[in-house]
Formats: structure tokens, sequence, C-alpha cells
């Protein structure tokens, strides 16, 4: 034993040092790797991310504390091409051997290639080069750490920096802060030149961010500077800037107190090669001018046709393509009012959500024949987009359903339609397809298809019998559109028919806020092909096939030796009607029944007529923003309109006993959801993301269950990972049909997501959730959610994700294992799915949440 142990140290201790040379291979004899930085704050270590990432030079980046991206980097050679040459010149023969296969070109060429220097190349852009200490940016940090401590109130810091060496090139840079005391602030005074600006500033004094008795923060006087100038610009204040607003400080070492004095000069104005003081001047709009169709600045005073609305001056190159209120209403620069850096931010906006003009261009100049020289001109330049847009597209595809596909797509794009800006789209799309799991008689190579046609209509305002400016404001960039679809599909699943139409109005009450209203929101389905159930949905049909071997008494549903499709719908009727041997209260005859009822349901038609409202609040300030959340709410109900038309029209009730329309029995639900995503940001590109849901369909009326299309399911690349799509669950079921949905969905993800070199990325994942049946026809137990009790399904999934940013869109691969799965006896659930032979693989197109 002792033998074995001197043996495992020694391996260890030659590994290690194996380890630690490879890290230093590429370090040159007199520099150092920079292993890590230390930061000492009063004689105390700080490991505060927003300190540590003030620094300029950080540590190569560690994968579970190994630096993966340096150790791939190390690993490529670095000089692939002269190491190339060098093997070709090593042996005399070597070339002119080469040149019997490959010409000179060839065999120079090869030194260029993915395994000689692409791959080396590969290595050194994914990797990453060795952090060398660098005492230039040292002291920079030293520098950045300082002005940190500054800018929050220690006005007296000090900060001392030394290298320290860690062994044979390496090294660690330890930074030592002593704060001293925080100052505060004692005073305030104010000196502004201008008496309207003095005025203005005295009425919004009490919302200062600087205020007696605080701690010195640089911040808050930034934070100062930007509202002072926001608020003056947007009444009047035309010329005035940040930089006009300036801090005087007076501070006192004895007691640590500040004296600030606020100051706002006059502005300096060049008279020719002078500069001369002048006060700031309040304006007011005296013309708004809007050209049209300008393509240039050559164009703008070349004008063939105007019109004078409501005190706007509109012109355009040719005849007006618009009427003039489709432009004048998405403009919020009004002739008398008040210059207002907001009034332009939001007619700019509204004029690009218009979506019938390029980016527009507005400029003010000083009205000349104002003699008070407080008048501005309005100038907006806007540039039309092209009339007519033709699109077209194709695509070659493979799937689950077809070994092979082509895909095609037409749109037609009609801009301004009724010339008030409306935008008018037509799509057709196609696609035909060949599988082999369908019977093919006539050995045709495509014989799938799916075509349709869709139409979409947006206005850029509400279109709605009543006057809704009041409740829907302009400023709130009002939409509505109108759609209507239809698609076939052929040997696709049951085949169906799908007809949709959407009537909606979308508008942004606040800068983050959006809201969505669904008046109208139809769709039919039509299944053409019910008798192809069982070939569809193969794990209910060997489920019936199996206990029909022991239950079936009508010969005439086998056929050598196994169920027709037919026989299998037979022999769920005679098990329900009693002509077998099993009993309902027997547990095959539940599943039996089970089956049956869910083919009712997946092989009726279906007509849901909905209404319903969406929020949406999403503070992500920019695409490098990690540090957010978004929250969307959305109540849906249907059926309620069809069920007061039902009444008019008499029309017979089915076989189910529930009322029809047109022939077909209508979904009656009411649906609530809500979504909550959460990011922080740890700084070094580490993020931690989390996701919670719920949502609960309810049928009432005229339903006993809520449509496939309308249901939840759970597990895939975007849900709980451990499990594949629509595998998992209703509640401890084990997911034992093709595709499990339910009408109730509980679901909360959490992802700590880190960089492991060069583009590459990796996370560690837990999903939790599951679905369940509630306060529909399932009553049996291990579908439906039971109160407190049912908490035990909640299905734990877990694993490890890596990702490639490729800029524009990130490739995901995640691992997924079940850490604890409801489906399994009691007793047996925990970490029985944590194995690599039963790894779930999703592959997905950006993050999950």
């Amino acid at each position: 034993m002792r033998n074995n142990l001197s043996k495992i140290t020694l391996l260890f201790v030659i590994g290690t040092i194996i380890y630690s040379c490879s890290l230093v291979k590429r370090v040159p004899e007199s520099e150092k790797l920079l292993t890590k930085n230390e930061i000492f704050v009063n004689d105390e270590l700080n490991k505060e991310d927003r300190i540590n990432n003030l620094v300029v030079q950080q540590p190569n980046t560690k994968f579970l504390n190994y630096p993966f991206g340096l150790t791939l980097y190390n690993a490529a050679k670095p000089n692939p091409d002269s190491s190339y040459q060098a093997w070709l010149n090593k042996k005399p023969n070597r070339i002119k051997n080469l040149n019997r296969f490959l010409s000179a070109k060839q065999v120079n060429r090869l030194g260029k290639s993915f395994f000689v220097s692409g791959l080396s190349n590969f290595m050194k852009e994914t990797g990453e080069a060795p952090v060398i200490i660098d005492e230039k940016k040292a002291i920079r940090s030293k520098e950045r750490l300082s002005g940190f401590y500054y800018n929050n109130g220690f006005i007296r810091n000090t900060v001392t920096m030394s290298i320290d060496s860690l062994g044979k090139k390496k090294g660690k840079i330890v930074y030592k802060i002593t704060t001293g005391k925080p100052y505060f602030i004692d005073s305030i005074s104010k000196f502004i030149e201008t008496p309207a600006i003095d005025s203005m500033y005295t009425l919004q004094e009490k919302k200062s961010f600087i205020k007696k008795g605080d701690q010195y923060s640089y911040l808050n006087f930034d934070n100062e500077r930007k509202r002072i100038t926001q608020y003056l610009r947007n009444n009047g204040v035309y010329h005035f800037q940040e930089s006009n607003v300036k801090y005087d400080a007076i501070i006192d070492d004895s007691v640590q107190k500040m004296n600030i004095n606020l100051k706002i000069e006059d502005r300096y104005v060049k008279d020719g090669d002078t500069l001369t003081k002048r006060p700031f001047t309040v304006y007011k709009i005296s013309q708004v001018n809007i050209f049209t169709n300008n393509t240039s600045k050559k164009e703008r005073n070349q004008f063939n046709d105007s019109v004078t609305y409501r005190n706007f001056n509109i012109y355009s190159a040719g005849k007006l393509k618009y009427k003039p209120k489709a432009i004048t209403n998405a403009i919020f620069i009004e002739k008398g009012k008040l210059f207002s850096d907001n009034d332009r931010t939001l007619t700019s906006k509204s004029l690009s959500n218009l979506k019938v003009f390029n980016y527009p261009n507005i400029e003010y100049v000083e009205d000349p024949s104002d003699s008070t020289n407080t008048s501005l001109i309005a100038n907006i330049y806007l540039m039309s987009k092209p009339k007519y847009i033709w699109q077209p597209s194709i695509d070659v595809t493979t799937s689950d359903v077809q070994e092979f596909g082509i895909s095609g797509r037409m749109a037609f794009t009609w801009r301004n339609l009724f010339k008030r800006a409306e935008t008018f789209e037509l799509s057709a799309k196609g696609n035909i397809g060949s599988s082999k799991d369908l019977a093919n008689p006539n050995n045709v190579f495509f014989n799938i298809s799916e075509y349709g046609v869709e139409g979409k209509l947006s206005f850029p305002r509400i279109v709605f019998p009543l006057d809704t400016r009041k409740i829907i404001k302009k400023e709130m960039l009002p939409t509505t559109n109108a759609n209507i679809g239809l698609t076939s599909q052929r040997n696709i699943g049951l085949d169906k028919e799908n007809l949709t139409g959407v009537f909606n109005y979308n508008w942004t009450p606040k800068q983050k806020n959006t809201i969505r209203f669904d008046l109208l929101n139809i769709q039919f389905i039509k299944n053409l092909n019910p008798e192809n159930y069982f070939n569809v949905y193969t794990s209910s049909y060997n489920t019936l096939n199996d206990l029909a071997q022991d239950y079936n008494v009508d010969p005439a549903n086998f056929e050598n030796g196994n169920l027709t499709t037919q026989g299998a719908v037979n022999f769920i009727n005679d098990v329900e009607n009693g002509s077998t041997s099993l009993n309902p209260s027997d547990q095959d005859y539940k599943v039996i029944r089970s089956i049956g009822e869910r083919r009712e349901r997946l092989i009726e038609n279906n007509l849901i007529v909905s209404s319903g409202i969406t929020f949406f609040r999403n503070t992500k300030a920019s695409l490098l923003d990690n540090s957010f959340y978004s929250i969307r709410t959305k109540i849906e109900s249907a059926g309620n309109v069809l069920s007061l038309l039902a009444g008019t029209k008499n029309e017979d009730l089915n076989q189910n006993g529930n009322e029809t329309m047109f022939g077909i029995e209508y979904s009656q639900y009411i649906k609530g959801e809500i979504d909550f995503i959460k990011h922080w940001d740890f700084g070094k590109k580490n993020t931690l993301a989390m996701r919670a849901f719920a949502g609960l369909a309810v049928p009432f009326g005229n339903a006993q269950s809520i449509p496939f299309s309308r249901s939840y399911f759970s597990g895939g690349s975007n849900d709980n990972r451990g499990w594949q799509a629509y595998s998992l669950g209703p509640g401890r079921s084990g997911g034992i049909n093709d595709f499990n949905e339910a009408n109730f969905k509980l679901a909360y993800s959490l992802e700590y997501r880190f960089r492991v070199g060069g583009n590459f990325y990796s996370a560690f994942f837990a999903d939790i959730g599951n679905i369940w049946n509630v306060f529909d026809n399932i009553t049996d137990e291990d579908y439906t959610f039971n109160g407190f009790s049912s908490f035990e399904d909640l299905a734990f999934g877990s694993g490890i994700g890596l990702r490639y940013d490729f800029d524009f869109f990130v490739f995901r691969f995640d691992l997924g294992y079940k850490a604890y799965d409801p489906g399994r006896e009691v007793g047996d659930r925990w970490l029985k799915g944590v194995n690599f032979s039963k790894t779930v693989l999703n592959f997905g197109i950006n993050y999950p949440f």
C-alpha cells in the first residue's frame, strides 16, 4: 500500500510540474504570467466584482479553475508556416517526392491547409494568449482604483501596487488601498448668469441629486448635470449643453467637508474671429416644414407640390403621395410650442413607426424673420422607402417529418396602400418533401406537401369606430394589424387545413412597456385524415396493441398478429362497451380509455375565437446589457362571442351534447400566463439568468378540455432540458404518450453562464417544472394537480452547456440529465437519469431565455 501511495504521489508531482510548465510555455524568459490580482482595502482582501473589474489586466479565463483557453493557445504552433517550410527542407528529397503527386503550387498551398496551419491558427484565435504582467497597465489600474474611491467620497485615498513572483515565469499583482475618511457636502450655492435659466432652475431645485449632508458621489453630480440639461432643453433652451453645467468645490480637510458652488455661465458665441458672451434664449417653434421624397441636400429646395395642413408646411419633390394627416399625426413638433428634445425624439420614433420612410432627418434653424431672435424653424426631411417590394426565397430542409424537403416563399409588400402610411403584405409559401415513413404505392419521391397563403395589413394608428385618442394617445405609437392566413398539409400527421385570422392593436404606454390587445383571434383547424391517428401516435398504438393481445375479443381487429388502425379503434370501443373481460376499476381499462379519450380530442376539428391582452416590459438597455429583467403577462378568453351567436342559430347539439357553430364544436376557455426573466451581470462575462413561468387554461361552458394548439407541454431545448419536447408529464404519469400536453404548467430555470475562452462560453443549468391537468375532463390523479402534494411531481433536470458566439447569433449545445424524475416510483426518482448513456442532447440558436 505504501509503495502504491508513493507512486501516486510521484505521478501527481510530475503531473503538476508538467501542467505548471505548460502554462508558461509561451511566456518569454524575462516576463511573468499574471496568475491573479489581489486587492486589499484598508488591509482587508476585497473580492467584489465591481472593484476587481477596474483592474486593466485580468488573468486568463478559467473553466472549472482550469485555463482552457490558455492551454488551447499554447498547444498551437507559434509559426506553422515556418515550421512547414522547415519540415519541407529538412530532407533534400522531400519536396521532390511530394512533387510526384502534387504540383509545386499545391505543395506550397499545403502549408496553408487546415491540418498544417489552419488548425494552429484556429486554436490561437479561439484560445487566449498568456496575459503577461505589464507594469504600465498595472499603474493605470492603480489610478483607476484611486479614481473610483475618489468619486465615491474618499478624496484623500492612497493606492500602492507591487508585483510579486510566484515561481518561474509566474506572478501576481497586489494593490493596497487606504481609503481615508469620506467627505460630505456641507453647503450648496449657485451662480447662474442668465435670469431666465436661474428662474427655471429654481422651480426644479428640489429635484436635485445633490443634497446637503450627503457623502460626495461623482455619479450624483453627473446625474444632476444631465437632469438640468434635459429639463432646460425640453423647455425651449435650444443652445444649452451638459458642458454648460460646472461645479466648484472648496474642500476642508480638517473636517472632511465640501462646499459646492453650481455655475451656469452665459454661452460663448463665435462672432467672426472673436468669442462673445450671450445669455441663453428660450425658443419657440415658428414654422414646421416637412420635405418628402428628398434624396439629397441639393433637392431640399426643389419641390413641385406643397400643402399647408394644421400649421404644417408639407413639400414634395414630385406629386405628394401621402395624405397630410398621415404624416402630421406622427409629428410632435408643433408651431407655437417651446423647443423640446423629447418632441424631436418622439417625432423620429413615430415617423419610423410608419414604416414608409427611412430614419428622418430633423434640423432646427433660427428664424431670420423674427426680430426678437427667439424663434426656431423645424425642417423635417423624409425619404420614402420603396413602395413595392418583391421578396422570393427558397430553402432546402430536413426534419423528423421529412428526410428531404424544398420550401419556397414569395412575399409582396405594398407600402402606403391608402396613402395614409398603411402597409400590406401578401405572401405565399409551399413545401414539398420526401418521407420514407409513409405508404408510397406509386413510388413518388415527393410524397408530402404543405402550402399556404397569408395577407397582412398594418395601420399606424388605432382603427376603431369610437375615438380612442384620450385613452391611447399618439405618443404611445399605436398600430392596428389585420392578418388572415390559410395553410394545408398533405401526408403530414393527420393532414390539416388551418384558417387563421387576427385583428389586434399594439401600443407603447411607456418607453419599456408594450401592450397588445387581440380584439379577435380566429383559428379553424380541420383534420383531413383522422384515420391516420395510430400511424402518427405510435406509442399509443404500441400500448394498445400489447394490451389487445390479452383482451381483444374480435379476431377481425387483427392482421398478421397486430391490430389494424381500424381494429385499434374497434378494440377501444369494445373495452368501453364492456365487451371484454376488463372492468372500469382495472388499471388496463383506465389506460385504454385514456388513449381513446386522447384520440377523440386530437382528431376533432377545432374552432377557436378568442380575445386577449398581453403586457410586456423589458428593462434591457442595449445588446450588451446583461443586468435586466423582463415580464410578460397575458389573459385570453375564447368562445364567449360564439356562445352568444350559437344561441341565435339554434343548431343541434353534437354527440357530446355541446353546442356547435357551422357544425363544429367551438372551444370555450379562459387562459392566463406570467413569464418573468431576470439577469444578473457578475462581470468578466459571467451572468446568472433566471426564468419563472406559470400558465393555466380553464375550459368552461361548451368545453371540457383545451384545444391541443392552446395547451402546454414540457421539455425541450428552451424548457426542461432533461427531457425531450413533449416527453415530460403530465404529473407523474411518466410521459407515456407521443405528445404529452395539459392545461396547467409551472416552470423555473436557473443558468450560470461564463466564458471558457475566445468565443466559447459554457453554462451550468437547473430546470424545474411539469404540466398537469386541472379543471378539465381528466380525473386520473397521476395526471392531475391535486394541491400541495402535486409539487412532488415537479421534475428536476440539470446539466452543462457549451455555446459559441458568432456575434450575430449564439449556437447552443446543452447536455441535460434527469436529476429527479416524477415518472418513476417513489424512492427511485433521484439521480437515476444522471448517466452519460442517458444524456438528452439539446441544440438551439441563441440563449433559452
